[in-house]
C-alpha cells in the first residue's frame, strides 16, 4: 500500500562533504523518514540574467525602439483596485 505524501520546497546548499544544509528549519516536527528530491542547475545552462541581457540586446527585438511601437501612456486605462 502507497503512503499519501505531501510536499514543500526549500533552499539550502550542498557543502564541501556533499552534506545537504538547508536555509532555514522545517516546517514540520519528527523525528520521521522523509524522501528527498534534489534540484540543481546543470554546469552549462545559463541563469536569468544572462538570459535576460541576452534577450534585452537581440537584434531580433530591434522593432521595439521605432517610436511608432510606443502605443501606450501611463495615462491609459483605469487603475484597478481590488474589493475583496
Amino acid at each position: 500500500m502507497d503512503t499519501a505524501m505531501t510536499a514543500i520546497e526549500m533552499t539550502g546548499r550542498i557543502d564541501e562533504h556533499q552534506q545537504l544544509l538547508l536555509d532555514g528549519p522545517l516546517p514540520m516536527s519528527g523525528p520521521m523518514r522523509v524522501k528527498v528530491i534534489v534540484l540543481y542547475p546543470l554546469e552549462d545552462e545559463e541563469d536569468e540574467s544572462q538570459w535576460l541581457h541576452a534577450a534585452a540586446h537581440n537584434p531580433a527585438f530591434d522593432f521595439l525602439n521605432d517610436p511608432a511601437e510606443d502605443i501606450y501612456a501611463l495615462t491609459d486605462g483605469e487603475p484597478f483596485r481590488d474589493e475583496v
